[in-house]
């Protein structure tokens, strides 16, 4: 940028020079129309009228260029900052070839999932802000977006669902982030349910609470079996957080702050275990949402700034503010939880402890595809048959003692 502004300053000084020059010549010149054989006097004045239009020609393009370098330099500051932001937050590069998609899943991303953009969820047990590895995931969604409709539908994986881990050994489903992090837990989900996943976000108890916070808080029915052990379990949170905490006082439908709101997704001492706790999960998930759409994209862009360090993600905070901006345009029509009722049961499974058991992983994987993509003539993968066989295989001796 330095040599066009010499280039400019240089060339600026003659100019004016000749601005000056040339209105005395402009006189010579019709004053020379009276004695008009002076031959010097009409080629100077040619010379000035020709050296005048190129120099107009240079200004205007040292103009352009510099216009230019102003826009390049804007989008190197942009550039940097969503850097700097994106460093800040353990930002991931999630390498495709990391990740495993069973090859039938690669053609149905033409046909039967095609537009359709899936998203894994993630939240850890952590207040430390341990998001990579080496903690369990007790929250495992799926966000399936109609990318055409905005349709948004959301499927928790129960969290002790026995599956493959993605490398032939088999546990709990949640063991898969602690061992290997979002790759290996991506890998999982995509293995066993036949999906496409590429992307992911994970949050923690601060994550949850900041983003809730930054919000204005979420609208939640409080029911009796549910406000102690709310106030207990947002209490124990505070603790971590070095935060102060105000205990909910009394049921009903009301507005929940972050602390409130994520002491409300740890519930699981009620009627349905684990499996209401997942349902609360996308309870307060969808009461996010029902409040981003109330807010301004300045308040959503500010919301995705706060609490961007304290996420793990594979989006980049320009993707996020960009789907922040079409957040109207979403919407969540339905949530359910796999393996589904109908067909999964519990056990203990040796030393593996309590587990969800899908009766048969290749029905569920069918119907989780036909609430998807509603795809009705879906037929598993290969794969996923390997693992149905191996699951029944392995929890069937423990199921019917």
């Amino acid at each position: 940028m330095a040599k066009y502004e010499d280039e400019y300053e240089y060339e600026e000084r003659p100019r004016k020079k000749s601005s000056s020059g040339g209105h005395g010549s402009s006189k010579k010149s019709s004053g020379g129309s009276k004695g008009s054989g002076k031959k010097g006097s009409g080629k100077k004045g040619s010379g000035k009228k020709k050296s005048k239009k190129e120099q107009a020609k240079k200004q205007r393009r040292r103009i352009i260029i510099f216009v230019v370098e102003i826009m390049i330099l804007l989008v190197a500051v942009f550039v940097l900052y969503s850097v700097m932001m994106t460093t800040k937050s353990g930002k991931m590069v999630l390498e495709e070839d990391d990740v495993i998609i069973n090859d039938t899943v690669k053609e149905a991303q033409e046909t039967t999932m095609k537009g359709y953009r899936n998203i894994a969820l993630f939240g850890v047990d952590s207040t430390s802000g341990a998001l990579t590895k080496n903690t369990r995931s007790d929250t495992i969604m799926i966000a399936s977006i109609n990318q055409d409709t905005g349709e948004c539908k959301l499927v928790s994986v129960y969290r002790d669902t026995y599956l493959n881990l993605s490398n032939d050994s088999y546990n709990k489903c949640n063991a898969a982030y602690a061992k290997g992090g979002p790759e290996m837990a991506i890998s999982m989900l995509n293995m066993n349910l036949d999906m496409n996943i590429t992307d992911f976000v994970t949050v923690g108890f601060a994550g949850l609470t900041d983003t809730i916070d930054a919000l204005g808080g979420v609208y939640i029915d409080v029911d009796d079996a549910e406000i102690s052990h709310l106030n207990n379990y947002q209490l124990c949170i505070a603790e971590d957080l070095k935060r102060t905490y105000t205990p909910v006082a009394s049921t009903g439908y009301q507005l929940l702050d972050g602390l409130q709101a994520t002491g409300y997704c740890r519930i699981r001492y009620t009627a349905g275990d684990d499996f209401k706790r997942a349902e609360r999960q996308r309870e307060v998930l969808s009461a996010v949402a029902d409040q981003a759409k109330k807010a301004s994209l300045p308040q959503l862009t500010e919301t995705a700034n706060k609490v961007f360090n304290e996420t793990y993600t594979s989006l980049d905070l320009s993707e996020i503010i960009e789907m922040l901006g079409e957040v109207g345009t979403y919407y969540i029509s339905d949530t359910a939880g796999f393996p589904q009722e109908s067909n999964r049961t519990t056990g203990t499974i040796g030393s593996k402890g309590s587990c969800v058991i899908p009766l048969s992983l290749e029905d569920n994987v069918k119907w989780l595809h036909q609430f998807l993509f509603n795809d009705y003539d879906y037929e598993p993968s290969a794969t996923v048959k390997e693992c149905s066989d191996k699951i029944y295989s392995d929890t069937n001796g423990y199921l019917n003692k």
